[in-house]
């Protein structure tokens, strides 16, 4: 599945290359003819996250203040974890917290 990940509000530095834009292609568990938000996470961790994965994920979800939307659309009004992703969809992750 083609999909559009962008990071932006600082998450980009933890990426391999510190690039906000990514075009990916996610293939679906075993069994499974979707992805879901739970999947895209773990394939991020373990694809595109180069250092300090804790600033971005905690448990099985993101860290608190990693704003997501899917779409356009908050993912929380999607499904959070459970949320299907569709082929070309655009998910985009903002980090809210700033130092100071």
């Amino acid at each position: 599945m083609h999909l559009t990940l962008e990071f932006g509000g600082g998450l980009e530095l933890l990426l391999k290359d510190s690039v906000k834009l990514h075009q990916v292609d996610v293939k679906p568990k075993s069994g499974q003819d979707k992805v879901t938000m739970c999947d895209l996470l773990t394939w991020v961790k373990g694809n595109l996250i180069k250092e300090r994965p804790e600033m971005f994920i905690k448990g099985d979800s993101v860290r608190p203040g990693v704003l997501i939307l899917i779409n356009d659309c908050d993912w929380e009004l999607c499904g959070n974890l459970d949320a299907e992703l569709e082929e070309k969809d655009v998910v985009v992750f903002i980090s809210t917290l700033h130092g100071g």
